[in-house]
């Protein structure tokens, strides 16, 4: 037990991170930081926080949205408007390695905390920006939502039934893949400052972030000239792969390599398919992809997805039922995996929350995940233990309305 509490608690541990985001992106990217180890101090404006905190619905008074992006973070409330609060955020700033904010370009001017600013408080600080369309192009004061960021990028063209309309993902992946890009944009920061000494700025965009998830969707417009279509649950260029009728249900069945392919067509008992001129290549398959579809639907349709499953899995053909998020919450995979863990929050009591993805093989303690704090939770213990304020300094801060603590915390 001793040892296991001598690990740190990730590779980054030691990386203190000023958060002032709200909403996803920004949180998501701060939270995957915590979850790898770093001290996050989330900056929220007092009389309310951050917005998610009313997204219903509400457990004990708390936000599902905000519980489920703010874990393993320390709050701090604080109105950086008043020349009180602006001087806290600077002290913070001065005792933090990194810091990402959300705001709209030019915010962070207007609050008297610009990039030289923050340079001249701390040398080494890693600044990291995200907003709609980056920090000075035309675009840079419209507003934008992951929403958006979906409909600019060419992304929601092509999700959809063919004889559909478009529609958004069922993943916010403009804000979730903006997260992404943005934590692995400040781990490189913290490589190139470990190694040079120099502190990077980064200026994300999520219109750009979904554009580079594009990937060959963007190639083969280049290569074809023709923006790709909606093809539903289908592929492209993969045909057949997707999601087809059972007695039952749905099964998805994934036939990337021509191996699978051949393999599929004797499982469903019908060799023939894969010789056939009209499907014996991956480009005729894609020419011929309504009839073949067509016909991998009438002979699915015929059994049931767990006799189908079963009929795969013997094949070794990568294939799954459509689950609910109940039913791929229960998988005894993700039990054995122990995805869900028990967190106790100080309102919500014991609640269930999926912890992060990243494993690093028992070289680092596997502490219990930290419930996202209340509004202001850890204000009184930041400016005393970080800072070093006294009772009476921070007692005239709350006086000033410059910070506030939350109910609970004791003074």
């Amino acid at each position: 037990m001793q040892a296991e509490l001598n690990k740190p608690r990730g590779p980054l541990s030691g990386i203190r991170v000023l958060d002032l985001t709200r909403v996803l992106a920004g949180p998501f990217c701060t939270m995957i930081l915590g979850d790898l180890g770093a001290e996050i101090i989330k900056v929220e404006e007092i009389n309310g926080g951050d917005q998610t905190r009313n997204i219903p619905p509400h457990v004990s008074g708390e936000s599902h949205y905000f519980l489920t992006i703010n874990r393993n973070k320390q709050s701090i409330a604080l109105d950086a408007r008043t020349p009180g609060g602006r001087d806290v955020l600077l002290d913070l700033v001065r005792h933090c390695d990194v810091l990402v904010e959300n705001f709209r370009p030019g915010v962070m001017d207007r609050l008297g905390l610009g990039e030289a600013r923050l340079r001249e408080a701390n040398r080494r600080l890693i600044l990291c920006s995200i907003s709609g369309y980056g920090q000075k192009t035309s675009l840079s004061e419209k507003p934008s939502f992951d929403l958006v960021a979906q409909a600019l990028s060419g992304v929601m063209s092509i999700n959809g039934e063919p004889d559909g309309p478009p529609t958004k993902l069922g993943l916010p992946m403009g804000d979730l893949g903006g997260g992404l890009w943005a934590a692995i944009a400040i781990l490189s920061a913290l490589q190139h400052r470990n190694a040079t000494g120099e502190a990077l700025t980064v200026d994300f965009s999520l219109l750009e972030g979904m554009i580079g998830m594009l990937g060959y969707l963007a190639q083969s417009y280049f290569v074809t000239g023709e923006s790709p279509v909606r093809v539903g649950s289908s592929h492209q260029s993969v045909v057949p792969y997707g999601r087809f009728p059972t007695s039952d249900g749905h099964l998805v069945v994934a036939l990337m390599v021509e191996s699978f392919y051949v393999k599929f067509c004797a499982a469903i008992g019908h060799p023939e398919f894969a010789t056939d001129p009209r499907f014996a290549t991956t480009t005729a398959r894609k020419q011929n992809r309504v009839l073949l579809e067509a016909l991998v639907s009438e002979v699915m349709a015929q059994r049931s997805t767990a006799k189908w499953q079963a009929v795969f899995a013997a094949a070794d053909i990568p294939c799954g039922p459509v689950n609910t998020v109940a039913e791929a919450l229960s998988m005894p995979i993700v039990a054995e995996r122990e995805v869900i863990q028990q967190i106790k929050h100080p309102t919500v009591g014991k609640m269930p929350i999926v912890r992060s993805p990243v494993r690093f093989a028992e070289r680092f303690q596997d502490p219990a995940i930290q419930p996202a704090p209340l509004l202001g939770e850890h204000t009184t213990k930041i400016l005393t233990d970080l800072l070093g304020y006294d009772h009476a300094k921070v007692e005239a801060l709350i006086h000033k309305g410059a910070v506030q603590v939350a109910a609970t915390e004791p003074m």
